[in-house]
């Protein structure tokens, strides 16, 4: 495959579809929760896709790693944000398990991208 851009990464674009759902979800969420809740869910989900795309325009294999990095602290961050719609019942397990999932594929490939420029980075 040929990258001519972060938005060939699969990471990104993984990403970017999770990022989407989730964006939908919070559209869901109750109206005193928009201050709250949905801005934190959406702020850290739109994270993931952004330091994607800063890394990758850095040029450099070891500052690319680092944002990708907090990058992956973002799906985390949207991972506990979605405990928080479980546990006061804005989504039901079976919503919860399967955001987890999406969220834990997108985890997967970014730590292949991850191991890649790390590789990368080593054959210099």
């Amino acid at each position: 495959m040929n990258v001519r851009s972060f938005m060939d990464l699969d990471c990104w674009k993984v990403a970017r579809v999770f990022r989407k759902d989730i964006s939908l979800l919070a559209k869901t969420f109750p109206t005193e929760e928009k201050f709250g809740l949905v801005s934190q869910i959406k702020r850290s989900s739109r994270s993931v896709t952004a330091n994607i795309a800063e890394g990758y325009g850095r040029y450099h294999h070891q500052e690319n790693i680092q944002f990708c990095r907090v990058s992956r602290g973002s799906l985390t961050e949207t991972l506990d944000h979605l405990t928080v719609a479980l546990d006061e019942e804005y989504i039901s397990e079976t919503q919860f398990e399967q955001y987890k999932n999406d969220l834990e594929r997108c985890l997967k490939v970014l730590n292949g991208y991850i191991n890649y420029l790390v590789k990368a980075k080593s054959d210099k």
